[in-house]
């Protein structure tokens, strides 16, 4: 899937097109279903696909005090998308300029000249431009008028209600990890390349990877039992720490720092993929190294159970 980072990086070459457009933070499976949309109509038009997206996400830089957690970082949200078939991803930063872009402009520069666009699919409650004022409505009439159809998908329904980002992060936040996967289609989980950290797990004997996370604001923190993927490690089991790390750090960026339980690998450089599969404890500040020396055995002592306990589950006939 190609990424285009701009407008200006737009050329002859990725007009016409069919396209949607979002914030797809999570990639759930509403979304899937505007993008298998999408697919299905691009194949129809034998055209190309394409996502258009925005970094910061349009809610994060109006709100900034009230910053939604994030699902998928733009890494996460590519392969993703990759993954559901998508030709190209175009990514605009969202900044003052576009805020205050009218949704006839935004129609006009992206739509029109950029993309040469022959069909555009929209959700049924997406808004976008100036005071979003870019609904349905309007954007079927300046279809019309500039040539190109303008399609609605329908709202996608599990469960109790509508399939939503803030529907999967209440989960999250709640430990529902299940019910959060079966909303995005696939397990929650954090990914990114182990880096060097202060070596302070191994001092307590609980060696660990140290993954900065690229999220303004993670979904859940906390203690968390953990399957591991990535470098030959296919679903290891573990024990997390996600969060600010407040015993030994007076940071506010959320890291992951995993210990694999009853295994040793040199794991620096590696990307790996962690899945959360049970909230052990809340993140808390220990008073002293000593206390959360015998904190961590606990933790693991904890995990291991639990591992124990879903394996009995899972084989008993």
């Amino acid at each position: 899937m190609e990424l285009i980072r701009r407008l200006s990086g737009l050329r002859s070459r990725h007009r016409p097109c069919v396209a949607t457009i979002g914030a797809f933070d999570g990639v759930h499976l509403g979304h899937q279903a505007v993008l298998a949309q999408l697919k299905a109509m691009a194949g129809r038009l034998e055209l190309p696909s394409t996502l258009i997206t925005f970094e910061p996400l349009p809610r994060e830089y109006l709100f900034p005090k009230d910053i939604p957690a994030r699902l998928t970082p733009l890494r996460e949200k590519y392969v993703a998308l990759r993954n559901c078939g998508v030709d190209r991803l175009l990514c605009l930063r969202f900044d003052e300029q576009l805020r205050e872009t009218s949704a006839r402009d935004f129609a006009e520069d992206v739509f029109v000249r950029g993309l040469g666009i022959r069909s555009l699919i929209l959700g049924d409650d997406f808004r976008f431009g100036r005071a979003r004022e870019g609904d349905l409505p309007m954007m079927k009439t300046l279809g019309e008028q500039f040539g190109f159809e303008v399609l609605s998908t329908e709202t996608i329904v599990a469960g109790s209600g509508r399939i939503s980002s803030t529907r999967i992060r209440e989960h999250l936040t709640a430990g529902e990890f299940e019910k959060a996967g079966d909303l995005l289609g696939r397990p929650f989980s954090f990914s990114g390349r182990v880096c060097h950290g202060r070596a302070l797990g191994r001092q307590l004997g609980a060696p660990t990877a140290n993954i900065a996370l690229r999220r303004l604001v993670s979904p859940i923190k906390g203690v968390f039992a953990v399957r591991v993927y990535g470098a030959g490690l296919d679903g290891a089991a573990g024990v997390a720490n996600i969060g600010s790390r407040p015993t030994v750090s007076a940071g506010s960026n959320y890291n992951v720092e995993v210990h694999l339980l009853d295994r040793e690998q040199d794991l620096y450089g590696q990307r790996l993929e962690v899945v959360p599969r049970k909230m052990l404890r809340p993140e808390k500040r220990f008073e002293s190294l000593d206390a959360l020396r015998e904190q961590i055995g606990i933790d693991a002592e904890n995990a291991r159970r639990f591992f124990a306990a879903a394996e009995e589950v899972r084989e008993d006939p």
